[in-house]
C-alpha cells in the first residue's frame, strides 16, 4: 500500500537511515523499521548493527570456501573450471537474453514519460557536481577492467578474425570468427574485432548496472524502503520482503557482490603484478600477487573509513585525471588521425553489428558467445549489487531520464574513445609497424608493452601501474559500504568496524580464488553468482516499472 507524502510538510517520514524524499513522493506504508532485526551492540571493544541472520550466514559461507580453498587448491582448481565451462556452455543464450531485456528496458524509459520522475522527489536536488558524479561512476563501474582489456581483447579479436586462431592463456578462448566470418583484410579484421570488444563494454553492461542503480534508488529515496536488494521486490512480495525470501535475496546478492569483484581485483592483482616485473624486474609470482593484494587491503581499509564523501570521490575524482592523462598521452604521441578517424568507424561498425552480436540464437561462433559474451554478462550482472547500490548512493537528486542517459551513454562512449585509442594503438604497431611484441605478449603484460613502443615508456607504464592499484582502491573500498548496507539491514551508517571486515574478506577471497586456480577460478565464481542473481534481475524489471508508475511527475 502506498500513499503520497511531501517531506517538506512532515507527512509520512521514512524510516530511519533512509533520506525522506524532498518533495512529492509515493512512499510505501510498512511496519517494517530498518535495523529491527539487527543485532547491535558492542562486543570486545567494537560497535556492531548487523542483520543477524543475512551476516551470519555469508559470512560463514564465505568463511568457510575462503578456508577450503587455501586447504585444498589442487582439487578445487578442476572443480572451478568445470563450473565456468558448464555454464558458459550450456546457458550463453540465457545471458545474452537477458541483457538485451536489460537494454531494452533502460531504453524505453529513456524516451517514456516515466523519465520524468526525480530519484529522491520532485524536488530534490543532486549531491554531487556532475564532475564528481560522473568520476565516480566509471571508476566503480569498470576501471580495472578497461586497463585489464583495453589492449587485450581489441588484439585477440583482431588477431582471430585476421590470423585464423590465437588463444589467450587466461581461460577465454578467443579462436572465434567474429560475426560469422574472419576478415578479408586488416581493415576489415579491425572493425570487427573493435565492434565486438566495443559490445562487449558498451551499452549491455552499463544497461545492467543502470536497472540496479535505478530499482534500488526509487524503491529507497521515493518509497522510504532500506538501501537493500530486498527492497526491490516489495511490489510482489508485499510485507514477505522482511522475511526469509528478502533474507535470500540479500545473501545472494552479497555473494554475487563478492565474488564479483574479487574476479576484478585478481585480474587487477594479475596485471599490476606483471607490470611491475616488466618495469622493475620484481617477481612475477604468488608471493608479490599476496603481498600486493595485502598492501593495497590496507590502503583501502583508510579509505574504507573515510566513508563516500571524502575517501571514494577523492579516489575517483584522482584516477579520472590519472586516466584521462593517460588516455590524452596514447592519443596525440600514438597514431592521433587513425585514433580520432577509427573512434566514429567503430562506433558505427558496432552499431552495424550489434544486432548479430546481441543474437543469442542460431549463431556458429561458440568460442566467441561462450568464452567471452557469456562470461562477461555474467561478470557484470555479479558486480551489479556492487556497482548499482553505490551508483544508487550517488545519483540522488537525478531524473530517470538524466540518470539512464549519463550512466547508459556516457560510460559507454568514454569505453568507446578508451578501446580505440588503447587498442587501436597496438593494431597499429602491428599492422603499420611489423611489431609483433604485443600481440605474443601474456595478457596482463600487453598493456605495458603497447607502452613500451611510445615515448616515456617507463613513466606511462608507472602510471599504468597506480591507475591499475587505485581502481583496485576505489573498487575495495566502495563494495565494502555496500556489503556492509546489506549486511546491516539497510543501515547507510552502520558501524566502520563492519566495512574494515567486509574489505579484508574482499582481499581474501581475490587470494584465494588466485592460488586456488588462478584466472580461472576468478571467471568461474562470477559465472557462478552471476545465474541466480540474473533471474533476480529479470523480475526485479517489473518491479521496477510498477514503482515508476506510482510516482508523481515532473
Amino acid at each position: 500500500m502506498e500513499k503520497q507524502a511531501n517531506s517538506l510538510q512532515g507527512e509520512a517520514p521514512t524510516p530511519e537511515g533512509v533520506p525522506s524524499p524532498d518533495g512529492p513522493a509515493n512512499l510505501i506504508d510498512t511496519d517494517y523499521v530498518i535495523g529491527q532485526d539487527n543485532f547491535s551492540g558492542n562486543r570486545l571493544g567494537m560497535a556492531v548493527d548487523l542483520h543477524g541472520k543475512v551476516f551470519s550466514i555469508s559470512a560463514l559461507v564465505v568463511v568457510f570456501f575462503v578456508i577450503l580453498t587455501l586447504a585444498l587448491p589442487t582439487q578445487v582448481e578442476p572443480i572451478f573450471d568445470g563450473m565456468r565451462v558448464w555454464l558458459t556452455n550450456n546457458l550463453d543464450w540465457f545471458f545474452i537474453s537477458a541483457a538485451n531485456v536489460f537494454v531494452l528496458l533502460c531504453l524505453g524509459l529513456i524516451v517514456s514519460p516515466l523519465g520524468k520522475v526525480r530519484i529522491g522527489g520532485m524536488h530534490a536536488k543532486p549531491d554531487f557536481s556532475y564532475a564528481g558524479w560522473f568520476a565516480m561512476l566509471f571508476a566503480a563501474g569498470m576501471g580495472i577492467g578497461l586497463m585489464f582489456y583495453g589492449v587485450s581483447e581489441p588484439m585477440s579479436h583482431f588477431a582471430s578474425s585476421f590470423g585464423g586462431t590465437t588463444l589467450g592463456d587466461n581461460g577465454l578462448r578467443s579462436d572465434w570468427a567474429p560475426l560469422g566470418g574472419a576478415g578479408d583484410d586488416a581493415q576489415t579484421a579491425t572493425a570487427l574485432g573493435m565492434a565486438a570488444t566495443i559490445f562487449h563494454w558498451g551499452l549491455h553492461p552499463w544497461a545492467i548496472y543502470a536497472v540496479v542503480a535505478l530499482a534500488l534508488a526509487i524503491f529507497s529515496y521515493n518509497k522510504g524502503l532500506p538501501l537493500t536488494m530486498r527492497s526491490i521486490f516489495y511490489p510482489i512480495l508485499g510485507e514477505r520482503v522482511w522475511g526469509w525470501p528478502g533474507h535470500v535475496i540479500d545473501i545472494l546478492a552479497v555473494f554475487a557482490t563478492l565474488f564479483g569483484l574479487a574476479t576484478s581485483l585478481g585480474f587487477g592483482a594479475t596485471q599490476a603484478t606483471a607490470g611491475l616485473g616488466y618495469l622493475f624486474d620484481i617477481p612475477d609470482n604468488n608471493v608479490t600477487m599476496v603481498l600486493l593484494i595485502t598492501g593495497i587491503t590496507l590502503i583501502a581499509l583508510i579509505s574504507v573509513v573515510s566513508g563516500v564523501d571524502k575517501g571514494v570521490q577523492r579516489l575517483s575524482q584522482l584516477n579520472m585525471g590519472l586516466a584521462f592523462l593517460l588516455l590524452l598521452f596514447v592519443i596525440f604521441v600514438g597514431p592521433t588521425l587513425m585514433i580520432l578517424t577509427g573512434f566514429f568507424e567503430n562506433l558505427a561498425s558496432y552499431v552495424t553489428h550489434l544486432p548479430a552480436l546481441a543474437n543469442p540464437f542460431g549463431r556458429e561462433d561458440d568460442n566467441f558467445r561462450q568464452g567471452w559474451t557469456a562470461f562477461y554478462w555474467a561478470w557484470w550482472i555479479s558486480w551489479s549489487p556492487f556497482v548499482g547500490m553505490f551508483i544508487a548512493r550517488v545519483s540522488r537528486g537525478r531524473s530517470v531520464r538524466e540518470f539512464l542517459v549519463a550512466v547508459l551513454l556516457v560510460p559507454s562512449i568514454i569505453s568507446v574513445l578508451w578501446m580505440t585509442a588503447f587498442g587501436g594503438t597496438a593494431i597499429h604497431q602491428f599492422v603499420g609497424d611489423g611489431f609483433e611484441g604485443v600481440k605474443n605478449a601474456a595478457l596482463e603484460l600487453q598493456l605495458f608493452v603497447m607502452l613500451g613502443q611510445l615515448p616515456l615508456s617507463a613513466i606511462t607504464s608507472f602510471v599504468g601501474i597506480v591507475l591499475v592499484i587505485v581502481f583496485f582502491i576505489t573498487s575495495s573500498d566502495s563494495g565494502s559500504l555496500v556489503i556492509d548496507t546489506i549486511t546491516a539491514g539497510g543501515k547507510v551508517n552502520a558501524p566502520k568496524t563492519q566495512r574494515v571486515f567486509w574489505a579484508i574478506i574482499e582481499g581474501v577471497i581475490a587470494i584465494a580464488l588466485l592460488l586456488g586456480g588462478g584466472l580461472t577460478s576468478l571467471q568461474a565464481m562470477a559465472v557462478s553468482t552471476g545465474l541466480p542473481f540474473t533471474v533476480i534481475l529479470l523480475v526485479g524489471c517489473y518491479a521496477i516499472v510498477k514503482g515508476l508508475m506510482s510516482e508523481p511527475r515532473a
